[in-house]
Formats: C-alpha cells, sequence, structure tokens
C-alpha cells in the first residue's frame, strides 16, 4: 500500500509505502503527526467514505426475482477508478478526521495505491445479513472461490421485506468493498501522543457526548432533538485522540476479552508486563489501578503511577485484549516518558510483534529505539560470529528483523518535483532512508544532532577543536 500526498500541513508533498515497519523521524513540526493522522484515518474510516456505484437493474432483479449476479470485472467500476473515488472522498472529509475548519485542507490532495496485479478473486466470500433484533435472515452473498461473481439472493419473503433500495444498494456496495480491498487495508489501532493525559482523565474525557447531552437537554421536541443527533459539529479533536479516549473509556468490557495475539504468543504479554514492572487490572466498578511486580497488596490508580506506566496503558490493553493478526499499530512517539533501556525493550517488542504478523508504524524522535532497531537488523545474519554476539546479548529469535521488512522516512526539507514546475524546489517531504542488511538504518538527523553535541563536549575536556 502507498499514499501520496500533497499540501498536508507543512508537507508539500510526499509518497509513503506502508511496510511491515514503517517509521517516520523528523524534527519537532516537520509533518510526521499529520501524515500520521491522515493515515490512520483513511485506514479507519475507508469502508463508510465512499460507495460502489451498483445499476438499479440489479436493485429491480434482486426485489422482482429474488436473485441477482454481479460480474465484478464488467458490472462495476474498475478497482483503481473506485479507489481513485475514494480518495477524493477522503481528503474531502480530512477536516473532520483532524477535527478542524475543513478549508484547512482545501488544497490538499490525498491518493491510495495498491498492487491490482495479484488476483483478486483467488478467496471464497460470503456473507448473511439479518433483520436487526431478530434472528431472520434477510439476503445472501456468496462469491466463490476463483470466481469474480458475486451472487446476491434475497431470502426473505417480499411480504416481510421492507428495506429502502438505498438500503440494499449499500449491503452490495459494502461487501464489493469488502472483496475488492480488505485484504489490502488493515484495521488500524492508534496510540497517539495525547496518551498519557488521558490515562488519567479517561473518565472525564468524554468530549462529544457530554456536551451533546447538555444541548439535548436545551431542546424541546422528538424531531429537534432527532436534527441535533444527525447534525455535525462535535468533532473538536482529531479522530485519532476520539479513538483513544473512547478505547480507554471502556476498558471494563475490553478487559473481559482475550486478543487473537494473547493466544498465539503469550510471551509477547509477559514482555510487557516486564517493561512497565507489573500489570494493569480493571475491577467491576471500572476502577483501574496498576500492580507492581512483588507487591499484590499495592493497588495504584493512574495518577498514582508512574508517567511510563500511564504512556503505556493503552499499548498493554491492545496487545492483551485486541490485536489480531494483521492489524496495523501505529505508535506515535513509543519512547513517551520510558528509560533509555526501556527504549530499547520497547524496540525489542515491537519487532516480536512483526513476526508475530502485527504490522507497527511508529513516528520517533528517539536514537535508542533507531539504533536498537537497526542492531536487530544488523543480527539478522547467518555468520557464526554474529549469531555468537545475539546469543551472548541475549536476543531472541524471534527478535531479529529482516531489512526488506522494513520502511524509514525522514521528515524534511529536500529538493523535489511539484506537478508543473520544470525544476525541482525545496519543500517539506519525506525522504526515504536508506536500510542495508550490514549498517541497517541510515538516520542522519540523530548522527548530526550527537556529532554536535559530542565535539562540544571534546573541546571542553580538551580545550581545543571547537
Amino acid at each position: 500500500m502507498k499514499i501520496k500526498v500533497q499540501n498536508l500541513g507543512v508537507i508539500k508533498q510526499a509518497e509513503l509505502e506502508l511496510g511491515d515497519l514503517t517509521i517516520i523521524c523528523g524534527e519537532n513540526n516537520s509533518g510526521k503527526t499529520y501524515v500520521t493522522y491522515a493515515l490512520f484515518g483513511f485506514l479507519a474510516t475507508w469502508r463508510d467514505g465512499f460507495e460502489v456505484e451498483i445499476a438499479n437493474d440489479i436493485i429491480d432483479q434482486i426485489l422482482n426475482q429474488g436473485l441477482a449476479t454481479i460480474n465484478l470485472l464488467t458490472d462495476i467500476d474498475s478497482p483503481e477508478k473506485i479507489l481513485s473515488q475514494a480518495s477524493e472522498a477522503y481528503a474531502d472529509s480530512l477536516g473532520e478526521i483532524f477535527g478542524t475548519n475543513r478549508a484547512r485542507f482545501a488544497q490538499t490532495t490525498f491518493e491510495v495505491f495498491l498492487d491490482f496485479n495479484r488476483d483478486f478473486f483467488d478467496d471464497v466470500y460470503e456473507t448473511n445479513i439479518g433483520a436487526r433484533g431478530s434472528d431472520q435472515q434477510i439476503f445472501s452473498l456468496i462469491k466463490p472461490v476463483n470466481s469474480p461473481e458475486l451472487t446476491v439472493t434475497l431470502l426473505a419473503t417480499k411480504e416481510n421485506l421492507n428495506f429502502p433500495r438505498q438500503i440494499i444498494r449499500k449491503i452490495i456496495s459494502d461487501s464489493i468493498k469488502n472483496i475488492l480491498f480488505s485484504r489490502f487495508f488493515p484495521r488500524p489501532f492508534i496510540a497517539s501522543a495525547e496518551r498519557t493525559g488521558a490515562a488519567i482523565f479517561r473518565k472525564e474525557l468524554n468530549f462529544a457526548r457530554n456536551r451533546l447531552l447538555d444541548e439535548l437537554s436545551q431542546v424541546e421536541g422528538e424531531k429537534d432533538r432527532f436534527q441535533l443527533l444527525l447534525s455535525k459539529g462535535y468533532g473538536d479533536y482529531a479522530l485519532p485522540i476520539h479513538k483513544n479516549v473512547e478505547f480507554l473509556r471502556n476498558l471494563e468490557g475490553i478487559s473481559k476479552r482475550s486478543s487473537n495475539l494473547s493466544e498465539i504468543n503469550p510471551g509477547i504479554l509477559d514482555d510487557f508486563d516486564d517493561i512497565i514492572g507489573g500489570r494493569y487490572v480493571v475491577t467491576k466498578n471500572d476502577e483501574l489501578y496498576y500492580i507492581p511486580t512483588g507487591n499484590k497488596k499495592a493497588q495504584l490508580t493512574m495518577d498514582q503511577s508512574s508517567s511510563a506506566v500511564r504512556s503505556l496503558l493503552d499499548i498493554g490493553f491492545y496487545l492483551k485484549h485486541i490485536a489480531k493478526i494483521g492489524e496495523l499499530l501505529i505508535i506515535d512517539e513509543p519512547e513517551l516518558n520510558l528509560h533509555p533501556e526501556n527504549q530499547r525493550r520497547i524496540a525489542r517488542l515491537i519487532a516480536r510483534l512483526i513476526n508475530s504478523g502485527i504490522k507497527v508504524l511508529i513516528t520517533t524522535h528517539s536514537d535508542y529505539i533507531v539504533k536498537e532497531l537497526n542492531t536487530l537488523i544488523m543480527l539478522n545474519s547467518d555468520k557464526p560470529h554474529i549469531q555468537q554476539i545475539a546469543e551472548k546479548a541475549g536476543y531472541k529469535q524471534d527478535e531479529i528483523l529482516a531489512a526488506s521488512r522494513v520502511r524509514v522516512y525522514m521528515a524534511e526539507e529536500a529538493l523535489i518535483q511539484l506537478p508543473g514546475k520544470s525544476r525541482r524546489s525545496r519543500c517539506q517531504t519525506l525522504t526515504v532512508a536508506t536500510i542495508t542488511p550490514d549498517f541497517g538504518m541510515e538516520i542522519s538527523s540523530f548522527d548530526t544532532a550527537i556529532e554536535a553535541m559530542n565535539k562540544i563536549q571534546e573541546a571542553i575536556v580538551w580545550g581545543e577543536g571547537f
């Protein structure tokens, strides 16, 4: 999956291709969060952001004959055209994604590109749509393996069917979107940089609902209340922040579930508990505590716990209760409030997640995380002395990373070719960092800052050379 953006915040133009591990580095206010939030927004909303056009005669066949077959190669637009329309529709909604004025993104473009060289139709697709609150099945949608034909069958009798045509059209459109695109777009989970504060005030933070309830109490008449519920204007905060708050507000329900990851690789959860030095517990009364290892009697609230415990809260609950293979975990600044040693351990945990089948995207300022990931890449060798180093240093085999699975980008100024321009211009963009199996990632901004500090300290100690 590749995205291309123009005029997104300070980013004039940039391209980004997702790897199994994607890293975005750069100075403050360089556009990292803008790109990350825009990507998350698309992955979180693409199913609802556009519709596949379904011809009226297909709807007529379903209603009149009880059956219609849709050839996905000839009866709908090409996947490329559908994706282009979806990208354009999403760009128009960026104001809502970022919780700001739509005019701020009036010149922004957001394009998604997929590799369509593979066979779309090699998987089977089958779903039944039932009536809400009833066991009755209304529609059946089936696409056999290695077939481009989707068969829609009406299961309810005409007397019991009162579905509006637009609902039928949406049901078919949603199924086609799943068939064409779901394999390319992983379900995202994001830990935003605001997560530490949200962990403390999780019960107080309920932006839209609290204000909506206040306004509903002042409105007379059911019709007016209904119109208010349908109206927009509650998006004061970016979608990733809303998602974080809603996730933390529902920890009691979430804690009753077990993640796919916890079943196939429980050792990752043990390593996570070692990093935070304890575990999280949610009581039946929805009280959240942190219990340090070796002191079961101690129950610390989030405001009594360390900032590191708070910053890793949503990540811990995601891993233990939500995470599924094939998803995308996005962490904005995983180094938040962590000691350098724990930053290294988080890097190793990220590698284990990738090797377990979960994709990860991080934005980071941490030289410790980048260097530790570099080590994991450089340890991916069958040379005897490197294997000995890995063993002596305590690295596990499932922490080793292949360079080919990693994509690294620097948010910085660079000379780029803008559309319609004959010469390259210096603009804010994402530049691709070089990654090699022998030397890992080349990220110059960290090296420049470290070299500058070393030079000053050498001059202080030796009294020369500065």
